[in-house]
């Protein structure tokens, strides 16, 4: 089938440069400055200019070449039925630790679909493997100087990595760093970390590889591995215990001292499971080196529990009375708890009834609120003594939707429990909101939004 000409429109921003030239949704874009625009990659490279020529089919078939001038870099307003303005590419991997894999069945397909796809590396922050990437995708990125790219490296052991993915051309596609290195293109690496597979000598291979690539490859983040219970014909992973926790953390402290001395760059960090499971102190917020990694987990609990000093900090603190009821992961509990006793302090007639909700749906190791069920919320809150309103943060449902994982929407929620729900942000400060039942703006975190606490 012939591919549809031109992208269509499926938004124009109020007070945008597009709605002053009078486009609308359902108009489609051709061109920029006579190039046909193959994905976003391509629009937003060449909208840059301050002079370019747009090329528009409107709704009625009337072609329209808009001359505009404008300033640098600034944006048109328009927002495209597809992000991408292309297919999305779906990943070509079968990696070992895939939690995509670990689902049960019967969810929404969309939760199946695997992607790879370096273009959401720049919209949306996703990692990618590189196994997905052509050359004339490298060359773009680099022509485009599109950055920051984050990529999921695991290990720069090429064997391993080709037996970790589960793809033989893993460990080729890690060369693909060194030619963003060489154009001085910003990057950021994760490795999901599995217990005797990538662990101990190859975690020290890996961190060693990749700091080389400082300061381009500005952090790495360490991430244990998710198990779900839904792992019967995968590969044998094991989880992590305390024991092992520390000697991964005793690892990367060696390094960020050593790294941060030559590039004043902690550079590697762990996510905040690490220190939960070793039961070892969060650190300072001067480690997190401006929180690059905060949507990894890196940080989070820190961020939050600084943000709500803060808060405090500017309150005086008074007699309201406030009765409500919240509920988060196994993972944000106790953090969540000291937190609620510290605006009490100040609010001494605020009570808060905390619950903590097991993930039954993925099995008990999964722990963060981001993957907490809308059965698993019905199921262990239905019959607990909930107060006038129910507090749940937003990060367990679909990104600007009243959804979750399994479908169950927030209206659900209110009528089966017979409570009203109050979605809130993971920032300190709507932490505080919240609970003292104040309306809030749409307020964002530090580092582009909600961040998974």
């Amino acid at each position: 089938m012939e591919k549809q000409k031109g992208h269509m429109i499926k938004q124009v921003l109020d007070g945008s440069i597009a709605e002053e030239l009078e486009l609308e949704a359902g108009d489609a874009l051709l061109s920029v400055s006579g190039v046909e625009i193959e994905d976003v990659f391509d629009y937003q490279f060449l909208i840059q200019d301050t002079y370019i020529e747009v090329l528009v089919k409107k709704v009625n078939g009337e072609e329209w070449l808009l001359e505009i001038d404008k300033d640098y870099e600034e944006d048109l307003g328009i927002i495209f039925e597809n992000d991408l303005m292309d297919d999305y590419r779906s990943c070509r991997n079968h990696c070992m630790f895939c939690f995509i894999d670990q689902m049960p069945k019967g969810m929404r397909e969309t939760l199946y679909f695997k992607d790879d796809d370096s273009r959401l590396s720049f919209l949306q922050g996703n990692y990618i493997t590189l196994t997905n990437m052509k050359d004339k995708d490298i060359e773009r990125i680099i022509r485009y100087h599109l950055a920051p790219i984050n990529i999921s490296v695991h290990t720069t052991n090429p064997e391993l990595r080709c037996k970790m993915l589960h793809n033989r051309f893993a460990g080729e596609a890690l060369k693909q760093i060194d030619r963003l290195f060489e154009h001085e293109i910003l990057m950021n690496g994760q490795i999901v970390l599995c217990k005797g597979i990538n662990d101990g000598e190859e975690l020290e291979r890996t961190i060693s590889d990749l700091s080389k690539y400082l300061p381009h490859m500005q952090s790495l983040s360490i991430v244990p591995v998710g198990l779900t219970k839904y792992r019967e014909g995968l590969y044998p992973l094991e989880p992590f215990g305390k024991e092992d926790a520390k000697k991964v953390l005793e690892t990367i402290h060696r390094w960020q001292k050593k790294l941060y001395e030559c590039y004043k760059n902690h550079f590697v960090h762990a996510s905040d499971e690490w220190y939960i499971l070793a039961e070892e102190e969060i650190p300072s917020a001067k480690n997190y080196d401006g929180y690059v990694q905060l949507e990894n987990g890196v940080g989070m609990i820190r961020l939050f529990q600084d943000e709500l000093e803060e808060a405090l900090r500017k309150e005086q603190g008074d007699e309201r009375e406030r009765r409500v009821s919240m509920a988060t992961g196994v993972l944000a509990y106790p953090y969540i708890k000291k937190g609620i006793e510290k605006i009490q302090k100040k609010f001494p007639h605020v009570e808060v009834k905390l619950y903590q909700i097991v993930n039954e749906f993925f099995g008990e190791r999964i722990t963060v609120a981001g993957l907490i069920t809308g059965q698993d919320l019905l199921k262990q809150l239905n019959g607990k003594e909930l107060e006038s309103v129910l507090i749940l943060p937003s990060v367990m449902l679909r990104s600007g939707e009243d959804i979750f994982l399994d479908d169950i929407t927030v209206h659900d929620i209110e009528k089966t429990l017979q409570v009203p729900v109050n979605i809130i942000k993971s920032s300190g400060q709507d932490f505080l909101d919240g609970i003292l039942q104040r309306k809030t703006e749409n307020k964002k975190g530090r580092k582009g939004g909600t961040y998974e606490l």
